[in-house]
C-alpha cells in the first residue's frame, strides 16, 4: 500500500502524514512518499515527517522523498493532492488586487479565487496524467487542491474518467466549532448540507439522533457569533487579534480557523443568519453576501496571505531548522488534526468498502433536482470501493438556487475561457462572480490579474 502526498512541501503535510500514520492497521500502509517541484522546501518538510513515523510513532513505513514523477506515482494506490500554483507570492496578489479596487480580496471566493483557479486548471490536469501512466490502475487521487470547485469542474470537463475525489475541511471545520459550542463530541453529529465547494448550507445538524439546528440558532444568537464559549472570554482580544492579523504564539495551529481575521468569518454567521435563519451558512459565504463589509475591515497592505506566512509558515519552518540544530523537536509547529483525518478516513472507507458518509464534490446528477445534472455540487455521500454514493437532497429554495447558479455559471465560464484562451469568457466570469459591483470593476481587476499572472495563466485572446 503507497501513499503519495502530492505537494509534499506543504505546511499541511506532517499533519496528513500523521493522521495516516495513526491508521496504519486500516489502511496497511507500506510506504508514504512525498512529492513536490520545490525540492528544498519538502526536504525540510521531510525531516518533520521522518521523525513523526520513525522517532515519534517508531513505525516500519518506508518514507520516500522526491521531485521525481515516475519515483513517486509508480504503482501508488492513493495520492493525496494539494497544491498550491504560484505559492503564497501569488496568493497574496489573488487577495491584493481585488482590494486595491475596493473588491473582496479572498484566496478560493470573487476573483482571487477565480484566478487562482486558472493557475491550477492545467497542473491538476498534468497530475492526473501523471497517476494515469505510472499508478496503479485502482488509484484513487483525493484532491485538497484548491479551489475545489474551479478544479472540480475542470477535471469533470477536461478528464472525465479520472478516478478523482475533491472534497475541502471547512465544513469539518465549521462542524468542529460547532460539536464545541454545542458541548457535544463531533462523532455524534450527523449533518445534510447542499452547495458548491464554499458556497453551502447545512440543512440538518442531529447530535444523537436529535436535531439541534434549533439549539445552535439560540447559541449563535446570544453570543452574536459562532465561536465555542471558552473563545468568547476575552472579545476583546480576539477583536484586537482580528484587526492586527495577530494569531498569537501559543500552539498556533490548533483551532487554525478561529484565530486572526478569522474572527469575522465567525461573526458573520450571526450576521447572515439573523437575517436568513433557516439553514447554518458555510463560512465562505460571508465574502458573497456581505462583500462590502468584508472590503472595509480588510487591510489592503496585509491580507490573510501575509497572516499565514508570518504564523503557520514561520513556525514550522523555524521549528524544523532548530530540531536540524539541536535534535529538539516542538511538536506545536505542525497541525494535526481534523485537515489530515478527513482525507485518510476518506482512504479508508474507499479501500475498506466500508461505506462510511463524507461530503464530497461530485457531479450533481439529480442529487440536487432543482440543479443542473453536470454541476459539480457539495453533497453527502456513502464512500465505498466504486466511489462516492450520494445522497439525494431534497428541492433547493429559490433563493439558494438563484446563488448557487450565479456561482456555478462564474466557474463554468472560467474554465471554459481557460480552455478556449477565451478574454471574454474570462471576463464573463469575473463580471458574473457576485463579488463584483460592475462589469468595468471586473475588467479592471482582470487586466490587473492577467498581468500578475504571466507565466502561469494560458494566453487569452
Amino acid at each position: 500500500m503507497i501513499i503519495t502526498l502530492a505537494g509534499g512541501g506543504s505546511t499541511f503535510t506532517p499533519g496528513i502524514v500523521k493522521s495516516i500514520a495513526l491508521r496504519k492497521d486500516e489502511l496497511e500502509v507500506d510506504e508514504i512518499r512525498l512529492y513536490d517541484i520545490n525540492e528544498e522546501r519538502q526536504r525540510k518538510v521531510g525531516v518533520l515527517v521522518d521523525w513523526i513515523l520513525h522517532e515519534d510513532l517508531k513505525l516500519d513505513i518506508k518514507l520516500t522523498v522526491t521531485t521525481d514523477k515516475a519515483e513517486a506515482f509508480t504503482d501508488a494506490d492513493f495520492v493525496f493532492a494539494q497544491m498550491r500554483v504560484g505559492g503564497y507570492a501569488m496568493r497574496e496578489q489573488d487577495e491584493k488586487i481585488p482590494l486595491r479596487h475596493g473588491c473582496v480580496g479572498q484566496e478560493t471566493c470573487g476573483c482571487g479565487g477565480l484566478a487562482y483557479g486558472m493557475r491550477t486548471i492545467f497542473p491538476m490536469v498534468e497530475l492526473i496524467d501523471d497517476v494515469e501512466k505510472y499508478a496503479k490502475p485502482t488509484y484513487w487521487i483525493l484532491n485538497y487542491s484548491n479551489p475545489a470547485a474551479i478544479v472540480s469542474e475542470a477535471c469533470r470537463v477536461l478528464r472525465p474518467k479520472a478516478r478523482i475525489i475533491n472534497i475541502c475541511d471547512m465544513p469539518i471545520a465549521i462542524i468542529d466549532v460547532v460539536a464545541a459550542a454545542l458541548e457535544c463530541s463531533k462523532k455524534d453529529i450527523v449533518y445534510d448540507y447542499f452547495g458548491l465547494n464554499h458556497f453551502g448550507w447545512f440543512t440538518s445538524i442531529e447530535v444523537n439522533g436529535e436535531e439541534a439546528l434549533p439549539r445552535l440558532r439560540e447559541y449563535i444568537k446570544e453570543h452574536e457569533i459562532l465561536l465555542p464559549a471558552a473563545f468568547l472570554a476575552d472579545k476583546q482580544s480576539l477583536m484586537k487579534a482580528a484587526k492586527s492579523g495577530d494569531e498569537g504564539d501559543e500552539n498556533p495551529e490548533q483551532n487554525r480557523h478561529t484565530k486572526g481575521s478569522w474572527y469575522y468569518v465567525w461573526k458573520g454567521v450571526y450576521e447572515i443568519m439573523e437575517l436568513f435563519p433557516e439553514y447554518l451558512p458555510n463560512t465562505y459565504l460571508n465574502y458573497y453576501l456581505q462583500q462590502k463589509e468584508f472590503v472595509e475591515h480588510s487591510n489592503p497592505e496585509r491580507t490573510r496571505a501575509n497572516e499565514v506566512e508570518e504564523t503557520r509558515e514561520k513556525n514550522l519552518f523555524d521549528g524544523i531548522d532548530r530540531y536540524e540544530k539541536t535534535g529538539e523537536i516542538d511538536e506545536s509547529v505542525f497541525y494535526a488534526g481534523s485537515h489530515g483525518d478527513w482525507i485518510a478516513d476518506l482512504a479508508i472507507a474507499l479501500k475498506n468498502d466500508t461505506k462510511a458518509r463524507f461530503l464530497v464534490i461530485t457531479e450533481n446528477r439529480g442529487a440536487l433536482p432543482n440543479m443542473p445534472y453536470d454541476a459539480m455540487v457539495e453533497v453527502p455521500a456513502y464512500i465505498g470501493k466504486k466511489g462516492p454514493e450520494v445522497i439525494c437532497q431534497d428541492p433547493i429554495p429559490l433563493f439558494q438556487q438563484g446563488l448557487m447558479m450565479q456561482q456555478l455559471n462564474s466557474e463554468k465560464l472560467l474554465v471554459q475561457g481557460a480552455i478556449e484562451g477565451s478574454y471574454e469568457k474570462v471576463l464573463q466570469a469575473f463580471t458574473l462572480n457576485k463579488t463584483m459591483p460592475s462589469m468595468t470593476v471586473a475588467k479592471e481587476i482582470l487586466d490587473d490579474m492577467i498581468e500578475a499572472n504571466k507565466g502561469y495563466w494560458p494566453e487569452l485572446h
